[in-house]
């Protein structure tokens, strides 16, 4: 008897069949929902900031903190080491050329002083001494020349008559030749004696000189010793304010010490510290700016310190005006330093976006506000407030300038904003 055998409903061929299927849909559907969620995500539009694309100046400046001071300062330093006495002022007092500030003493100093003129007096009194016997010396021979004059004037005139009478044949030839030699002799006695006294005069000008040179070095030399002497007492060397001096009375200050300094009045300047970054493009001339009792302020570049210090360099700035009434020493400033002219260009807001993009694309808000699309921009020069929008975007565009950090690598954004 046959056995009639149910036919199976799901086939083992037709199981693969519809398993290979649903495997199949659920990769595209997968692929679909996985390339969907990396293209597009929803943000919440009240947490983004946007901000407007618009034309207008742009100037390539950096902030720098700037710090008044006096346009000149004069460094008191020792001249001569001492032990501080009295102080005639106090920190902040202004002075007039001359005015003294505070003595020191110095015993060594003073006793060499004293030691000095006593030499320079004793000099003096051996000089004088000296000079005083040459003139006896330079009168004897005077004396001495003068008797010669007037024996020698005697004796030629006796040889003068004597030879007369000779030639008449009126005296003897003995007598003739006695009046001649005295003559001979004392005609050359007059000439040794005016060639002593004229060597006497060149010896006594060169003793004189030589006297007086060296009376004049120990003068000049007794004249720094005073000098340093008076050095004790320190005295404003210009008209100004004293700041910051550093002596108390019973303090000893060894030569060349800082004591203080004067500031002089007359006018200020601003100086302030650069990042060495900027060291090749900042040099004399350049203009800056900050804003001081509600108006703004030019300065400019006057000179650059090229010494680099802890990463920063200094520059010193003059006011070219006025300098603004109420402006004192020891100010800090909020400067802006131009580094270039200022040039109409689209200006693109600075944000945190440039930290995930590094300024090569932006999202950019449609029309209708609900979306934003990512797109390529270009930036070229930047500060502090705005980037210089080279191509990319144009006038009027709305662009998310907040940070991008949860967006992924999405290329939309839908802009929920919520009710």
């Amino acid at each position: 008897m046959d056995q009639i055998v149910k036919k199976k409903r799901w086939s083992f061929k037709r199981l693969a069949l519809w398993g290979s299927g649903g495997l199949l849909l659920g990769l595209i559907a997968f692929g679909y929902l996985f390339t969907s969620g990396k293209s597009r995500v929803k943000v919440e539009g009240t947490q983004l900031v946007v901000a407007e694309i618009k034309s207008g100046l742009f100037q390539e400046f950096i902030p720098v903190n700037g710090i008044v001071l006096p346009i000149t300062s004069i460094y008191l330093d020792a001249a001569e080491g001492g032990r501080l006495e009295e102080k005639y002022v106090e920190d902040g007092a202004f002075l007039k050329k001359g005015d003294p500030i505070l003595r020191l003493s110095n015993t060594d100093l003073e006793l060499s002083l004293a030691n000095q003129e006593t030499a320079v007096f004793n000099l003096l009194t051996q000089m004088q001494i000296s000079r005083n016997a040459a003139q006896q010396n330079t009168i004897g021979k005077l004396n001495q020349m003068a008797d010669v004059e007037s024996s020698w004037q005697e004796t030629e005139r006796a040889y003068l008559v004597n030879k007369k009478l000779f030639d008449q044949k009126i005296i003897a030839a003995q007598e003739f030749k006695q009046s001649q030699i005295a003559y001979d002799y004392l005609r050359k006695k007059k000439r040794l004696t005016e060639q002593i006294l004229k060597q006497d005069s060149v010896l006594t000008k060169q003793e004189h000189f030589q006297s007086s040179q060296s009376i004049q070095r120990t003068q000049n030399a007794l004249a720094v010793m005073r000098k340093k002497v008076e050095d004790l007492t320190v005295r404003a060397p210009v008209a100004g304010q004293l700041t910051s001096l550093d002596a108390e009375i019973g303090q000893n200050k060894n030569k060349g010490e800082r004591l203080g300094q004067i500031d002089v009045i007359s006018g200020f300047k601003v100086r302030a510290e650069i990042d060495e970054h900027y060291i090749s493009r900042i040099f004399p001339g350049l203009v800056a700016e900050f804003t001081f009792n509600n108006k703004k302020t030019i300065v400019k570049v006057k000179k650059v310190f090229t010494q680099v210090s802890n990463g920063k360099f200094q520059v010193d700035m003059e006011f070219p005006n006025s300098t603004p009434q109420g402006i004192r020493r020891g100010q800090t400033l909020q400067v802006r330093l131009a580094l270039s002219d200022a040039t109409n260009a689209l200006l693109l807001p600075r944000g945190g976006f440039y930290q995930k993009t590094g300024g090569n694309w932006i999202f950019r808000v449609n029309k209708d506000g609900k979306t934003a699309q990512r797109v390529d921009l270009r930036i070229g020069r930047q500060n502090p407030e705005f980037y210089e929008l080279k191509d990319g975007l144009q006038p009027g565009d709305r662009v998310i300038i907040s940070g991008y950090e949860s967006f992924g690598e999405v290329q939309e954004l839908i802009l929920n904003q919520g009710k």
